[in-house]
């Protein structure tokens, strides 16, 4: 599998990928990443918080921003040089996001590219918006 090269890249070009966050999927990442926050993993201790009840990591969320780009947009091959996020809105355990990746600019002499990321929720609530900064793989 070869991702895309920056010759083949076009401004506009975009590609998505979904996922339903379940429980399961906070608690590996928490064990993963050691971010045991309470407001992820405990309850009781997240219903006091302004969410009242447990959020996903934005990290999370910013992963399937990773899935894209290393699996589609550019593609495998492709290296992460930058990321700025700002994270929108929370994530519950059940909500499904869609993160997307749009071609914004190239750089050809430099094989460099700034792609638009974006998460939204299933009611489509932006809770991810941020801009990468990548290397796609070589010719």
């Amino acid at each position: 599998m070869k991702g895309h090269t920056i010759g083949e890249l076009r401004i506009g070009q975009s590609a998505s990928f979904t996922k339903t966050i379940s429980e399961h999927d906070v608690y590996t990442f928490a064990g993963v990443t050691g971010d045991l926050n309470p407001a992820h993993i405990d309850e009781v201790y997240a219903k006091g918080t302004q969410f009242r009840g447990r959020i996903a990591h934005g990290m999370l969320s910013a992963g399937l921003i990773s899935a894209v780009i290393g699996m589609q947009l550019p593609g495998p091959g492709t290296i992460y040089v930058g990321q700025e996020l700002s994270f929108r809105a929370p994530v519950r355990i059940g909500d499904t996001i869609t993160a997307t990746v749009t071609v914004e600019q190239l750089d050809p002499g430099r094989n460099r590219a700034v792609l638009r990321t974006v998460c939204t929720d299933q009611d489509g609530t932006c809770v991810v918006d941020g801009t990468t900064r990548i290397m796609p793989p070589k010719e």
